[in-house]
């Protein structure tokens, strides 16, 4: 099979390609480069085996001549090409909204042109301000006012969906949307504002670890091979096109008591400081206090369910980070 990822340079988008690759698929990356890093992927570019299996170009999703032939050339498209992180989507604001629509648009205009199979990756961010847990695929999103910039990319997430939806219900395009709840592990970086890296270079580093807020919020963490195993499952899931879908961990922690974990699990002298949001984002931020989801129905889909610790998947990013540092 010949499965497109776009955004196949970032985070999520080279572990999915990595892991296709060893199930024998054939695999075409797209990405500009923007948050993605072609380190990502130089090791899947220098395996001998998957050199003809495995295509990687830089380009964004924007340009609809190449992402005609792309498509036009796949079997099945995975789109994770978007803004990502808190404070990229904070300095880049009028980018994050049109890579997120506009591109967004553009992959489904295609994938219905050939009728291709296409999952979509939505964020978690779509429930807003939403404080009970779990969070239901069925819930509502509640959002605060649009001079709050923090909403423009749960907003621009949430038109994504509509859009997919619309094209499942118009025109039977097999469209999977999942909603993912805090993707970590090994190459994820802290540039753009990710929590767990960021607290585990400082730690590393004996350095202040910085909570931002007082501490209190609180998220799950979904360790990255889980959510690949999660997307090929739904892949091969007929009855998941048409679903939106949870895809994440179950152990709730605050920010404060994950600082507190990472300090003591890589043995640092870093000292946890607890500084106000006003003193690190600009006036129009605002954030979420709790996000816990439900994953009954990708369980009910797939059999699958998140099957890492947070302490398994903290370790396995602290080793990765010991490694990068020397």
């Amino acid at each position: 099979m010949r499965i497109l990822i776009t955004g196949g340079a970032g985070f999520i988008g080279s572990h999915l390609a990595e892991a296709c690759l060893r199930r024998g698929e054939e695999v075409y990356v797209v990405d500009d480069f923007s948050t993605g890093s072609r380190q990502n992927i130089a090791h899947l570019e220098a395996v001998p085996e998957y050199r003809d299996r495995f295509f990687a170009t830089a380009d964004t999703v924007l340009n609809q001549e190449r992402m005609l032939e792309m498509v036009g050339t796949c079997d099945v498209v995975v789109h994770l090409a978007a803004a990502v992180g808190v404070q990229y989507i904070l300095d880049h604001p009028l980018s994050s909204i049109v890579t997120n629509v506009r591109g967004t648009e553009l992959v489904l205009d295609l994938c219905n042109k050939f009728k291709k199979k296409v999952l979509l990756a939505s964020t978690s961010e779509v429930y807003g301000k939403q404080t009970h847990a779990p969070l239901k695929e069925t819930d509502d999103c509640v959002y605060g006012p649009s001079v709050k910039s923090r909403w423009s990319y749960a907003a621009s997430k949430l038109i994504d969906e509509f859009t997919a939806l619309a094209y499942h219900r118009a025109n039977n395009l097999p469209v999977i949307i999942v909603r993912l709840f805090n993707t970590v592990g090994p190459r994820q970086t802290g540039r753009y504002g990710m929590v767990i890296p960021r607290f585990v270079e400082w730690a590393l580093r004996n350095e202040p670890i910085i909570v931002y807020g007082d501490g209190t919020q609180s998220r799950t963490f979904t360790h990255v091979d889980d959510v690949v195993e999660a997307i090929i499952r739904l892949l091969e899931t007929p009855k998941a096109a048409g679903e939106v879908i949870n895809v994440g961990g179950a152990e709730e922690v605050t920010i404060l008591d994950l600082a507190e974990r990472i300090k003591e699990k890589t043995g640092s002298r870093s000292e946890i400081r607890v500084v106000p949001y006003g003193q690190v984002f600009p006036p129009d931020f605002e954030d979420m206090l709790r996000r816990v989801p439900s994953t009954e129905k990708l369980k009910d889909l797939t059999g699958f369910g998140s099957s890492r610790s947070l302490d398994q998947i903290l370790d396995d990013i602290i080793v990765h980070h010991r490694k990068s540092l020397g």
